[in-house]
């Protein structure tokens, strides 16, 4: 239970990704994921420093190394890559259905079985999360696009929702690894904005402050949280639950003046709300056994 609740912690914390975008200005993707990743990188850097022994951890074989390297930096060059060749809608949408690819594929992992509720529960996620990107200033779908862009979003969706469940049948490797991940993705964002874009500073203490609590949270603390929650916690409800996030960030974003509140936005809440009671009804009822005494 808590290891999924540790889990759940990144998606909180992926809710504000939004928010802080927005008040970081215009600097460009690759750039921005240079940055955060690199302050995400030394929070571990700050950990191995208090305790030398953690070092080890970074000592692991290649294709625990190829995993975290192609899940972050991969997922996110691919979420880029589908943003600027296809409609944001659309492809939103689409790399949205890597919680829907957990849920479903964790009925190929060792000792998991996938039940009616997960299917259920992480549907109405994805019916929720629908409702939500349709309505977010565009309110029809747009057409059109390059099919590069497409195709990257379903890359994208496939590549998160892999690193996802390939990351627990390495359950044995130290979550401090991913310290390691987020240096390897800063250095190759760093080279992605070099070759691919222009550089744009933030603009101001507020700008940075939101570049710096994207790199301490939703792009730093968030991805060593969610290694722990994949690798020790109930990654069926963790899958379900991540359709929490584009609601929680939407919420967020009216409170702080970006949005308004509409119709979609009540019944996505219940959807998504809904949909992720059902795919934990499991895990709910368990800590309900053992929250009861004997009489």
């Amino acid at each position: 239970m808590l290891s999924t609740l540790i889990g759940f912690s990144a998606i909180l914390m992926w809710a504000l990704l939004a928010l802080f975008t927005a008040a970081s200005g215009e600097v460009p993707p690759f750039q921005m994921n240079a940055m955060c990743f690199a302050v995400g990188a030394s929070l571990g850097v700050i950990a191995i420093l208090r305790d030398p022994s953690r070092l080890k951890s970074l000592r692991q074989p290649f294709p625990v190394w190829s995993l975290g390297i192609v899940g972050l930096f991969g997922y996110h060059f691919l979420y880029f890559t589908a943003l600027r060749n296809a409609p944001a809608v659309e492809a939103g949408l689409i790399a949205y259905l890597w919680p829907l690819l957990i849920v479903v594929g964790s009925a190929l992992l060792p000792g998991e079985r996938l039940g009616w509720h997960h299917v259920a529960g992480a549907v109405m996620g994805l019916a929720g999360t629908v409702l939500i990107l349709t309505s977010r200033g565009e309110a029809a779908i747009e057409g059109g696009g390059n099919p590069i862009g497409y195709i990257a979003a379903i890359l994208c969706a496939f590549t998160w929702s892999g690193y996802s469940l390939l990351s627990r049948r390495y359950g044995s490797v130290p979550t401090d690894v991913v310290t390691g991940f987020c240096a390897a993705t800063a250095v190759l964002s760093l080279l992605a904005h070099l070759a691919l874009e222009t550089t744009v500073w933030p603009d101001g203490a507020v700008q940075w402050l939101a570049v710096l609590g994207l790199g301490l949270g939703p792009v730093g603390a968030a991805f060593y949280a969610w290694d722990h929650g994949v690798k020790h916690g109930d990654i069926q409800v963790l899958g379900a639950s991540s359709y929490a996030a584009p609601l929680l960030s939407t919420l967020i974003l009216i409170a702080f003046g970006f949005g308004k509140a509409t119709p979609a936005i009540l019944v996505a809440c219940l959807l998504i709300t809904g949909g992720a009671a059902l795919a934990a009804k499991n895990l709910i009822a368990r800590t309900g056994r053992k929250g009861r005494k004997p009489a």
